[in-house]
């Protein structure tokens, strides 16, 4: 398939969608150097209206508007629909930017052909991936310098710094590739990814690119994909384990961001001055029940991101789909189609990666991501995963219950726009025994009398569908 051409710049009217802020390099700013904030449960809590939230919240939110499929009209005054897929030119053919990340992690990369796995027995966590960790750290100086413009490195007016923007970017660069202590991989890790490219977006790496939704893509598809490859080879080479994993009752044991920009790209298509569809999906777009088809998904990995990741844990797990990947499944029986999914993916993002203590405790902050209160945040809304959340004897009693409309200024409760700061936070829990369903999470599933299966925990956002017959 041809790549697709990049469509016309955005109207003005795009711009009405918040981006995140690109700072201005003759202002002074003073770096800190990332620390961890987040030790105990209560402080999630103050995370969650917490600038780096916000900013966390705004970024993704611009990733994922962009992947949406867009239409336009074209010169014979005929609506044409552009996609943006994997292998498309915003990979293949990207600006300077883009590329020297992508450069950046091929050498990544290739530190694995330096460190092979231990053959020594062990089912998880092989020891060698402390080697390739050891190299990374202390190689990553230099692989910044080779592939980040001076701009970035030296951000700011001219002047002796304790602290520069490069120490910033090393803490978030380092996170993103798993633990060499734990010997896992998780969520966290990836958001930590995502904080570096938050990073160079604020420091102006990519204004080489065109605003209003193109440079996005790039960082998406061009960065982004590129990264969950590199991450998904550590696994199967190093046989890492899932880190902060429910389990058979997650999303995914390692990610959660290609379902959300990979539903985004099977979305309804919308023009540049359109909000996200909540419903709907591209036209011939794959059905969601399609993922349980292990050959289908083969095909359509190649192309969308949430096929990729799909077909990583045909990788990796065997068996049957609703049996290891329950939530998946239970999701694949939407029918009001893609929109409506990456509206839950979005909820979803922030009440179990953002919200989970296990998650965000190693999430250092500094001045790029910030600890400062969000002055347009209220407090976030109690729920029992807010409240269950773990503490110490030493530890602060948690916050007070939220009134029931508080919320944060955080986009999470449409999905698709910031809302203002009234509307509730924190609105998506997985399970049955979320907010308004404070029921124990069960140990294990109960198979089902007349089919021997076990039933599948389902998204409050997909009750309305049923769930596909096989």
């Amino acid at each position: 398939m041809d790549a697709p051409q990049r469509p016309q710049q955005p109207p003005a009217g795009a711009n009405k969608f918040p981006v995140l802020e690109i700072w201005d390099p003759s202002t002074q700013r003073e770096f800190i150097k990332p620390t961890k904030k987040i030790n105990e449960g209560p402080d999630v809590a103050k995370f969650l209206t917490s600038k780096a939230y916000r900013d966390i919240g705004i970024f993704v939110l611009q990733l994922n508007r962009a992947m949406c499929p867009r239409k336009y009209a074209s010169d014979d005054g005929k609506d044409r629909i552009q996609t943006f897929q994997i292998g498309s030119e915003y990979e293949t053919q990207p600006v300077q930017s883009i590329q020297k990340l992508q450069e950046m992690l091929a050498r990544i990369e290739s530190y694995i052909d330096e460190c092979p796995p231990d053959q020594g027995p062990r089912r998880f966590g092989n020891i060698s991936f402390r080697k390739w960790y050891k190299l990374l750290e202390e190689r990553a100086v230099d692989l910044l310098k080779e592939f980040l413009p001076s701009s970035v490195l030296n951000f700011g007016p001219a002047g002796e710094r304790d602290v520069t923007s490069t120490d910033e970017l090393m803490a978030y660069l380092l996170g993103g590739f798993g633990s060499p202590q734990r010997l896992d991989y998780g969520t966290g890790h990836e958001l930590s990814f995502l904080a570096f490219l938050g990073c160079l977006w604020k420091l102006g790496a990519f204004q080489d690119g065109k605003p209003g939704g193109d440079i996005e893509r790039g960082i998406v598809l061009g960065v982004l994909e590129p990264y969950f490859r590199v991450v998904r080879r550590l696994i199967l080479t190093y046989t890492l384990e899932p880190a902060g994993s429910h389990g058979v009752w997650g999303l995914d044991d390692h990610s959660f961001q290609p379902y959300i920009y990979g539903s985004a790209q099977l979305s309804r298509a919308i023009t540049d001055t359109e909000p996200m569809p909540t419903e709907g999906s591209l036209v011939r777009a794959p059905k969601p029940a399609q993922v349980v088809k292990a050959d289908y998904v083969e095909q359509e990995r190649k192309r969308n991101m949430y096929f990729s990741a799909i077909g990583f844990i045909n990788d990796v797990k065997k068996g049957p789909f609703w049996e290891h990947s329950p939530i998946l499944f239970d999701i694949s029986g939407i029918k009001d189609g893609w929109g409506k999914i990456n509206k839950g993916m979005v909820k979803m993002f922030n009440a179990e990666v953002l919200s989970k203590f296990p998650v965000v405790q190693h999430f250092p902050f500094g001045s790029l991501f910030s600890w400062e209160q969000d002055p347009d945040a209220s407090s976030p809304q109690q729920s029992v995963h807010m409240a269950n959340q773990p503490t110490s004897t030493t530890s602060m009693p948690p916050p007070p219950l939220a009134a029931a409309g508080a919320g944060t200024a955080a986009p999470w409760a449409q999905a698709t726009t910031m809302p203002p700061a009234s509307n509730p936070g924190i609105p998506y829990s997985r399970a049955p025994w979320g907010p308004g369903h404070p029921v124990p999470r069960p140990s294990q599933p109960q198979a089902s009398a007349s089919s021997g299966r076990p039933p599948v925990t389902q998204a409050p956002w997909t009750r309305s569908s049923d769930r596909p017959s096989g």
